[in-house]
């Protein structure tokens, strides 16, 4: 099939692995993304890409200030919890580390590094929703580890 073809070569694009993490009124929310990229450099701002219905999306497009933490090689113990989702019963960020940034975001402290950011924009070009967020303020917890890098055996799933 013609869409098979098209998206295997897609999935080789290289990604990132990132924990996108935000606190609400009485709980934290987050979800593993994979499509997140610097899109400027004054004033400095990615794009994610997020799946409507995801944890964390009503929250991100209220405006509440979030944080994308970086996977690093060193440690992917705390994926596990989000790499199928989770059931909102069981919330991982009862059992993994974190810490509050300056700017409200939710810091994981097992990752390579954490960027906190507030949504000034978006999109919806097609099944996933682009935000565009600035980044307020990061942090490096693992200096020496290398980001994590993804790629998808087809550019049709995860």
């Amino acid at each position: 099939m013609l869409q098979d073809s098209v998206a295997q070569a897609v999935g080789n694009i290289p990604s990132g692995l990132f924990i996108v993490a935000v606190k609400g009124d009485e709980s934290i929310d987050g979800y593993l993304a994979s499509f997140v990229q610097q899109i400027s450099f004054n004033p400095l701002i990615i794009a994610l890409a997020i799946k409507p219905g995801r944890p964390a999306y009503d929250l991100i497009k209220a405006g509440k200030k979030f944080a994308v933490n970086v996977a690093g090689d060193h440690d992917k113990t705390y994926l596990k919890h989000f790499w199928k989702g989770y059931d909102p019963n069981h919330n991982p960020f009862n059992e993994i580390p974190y810490e509050m940034g300056v700017n409200g975001g939710v810091l994981l402290t097992q990752a390579k590094s954490a960027m906190e950011c507030q949504m000034i924009g978006s999109a919806r070009p097609g099944d996933h929703e682009l935000i565009f967020a600035e980044v307020k303020s990061s942090y490096i917890f693992n200096a020496e580890s290398k980001p994590l890098i993804h790629l998808r055996k087809s550019g049709a799933d995860y």
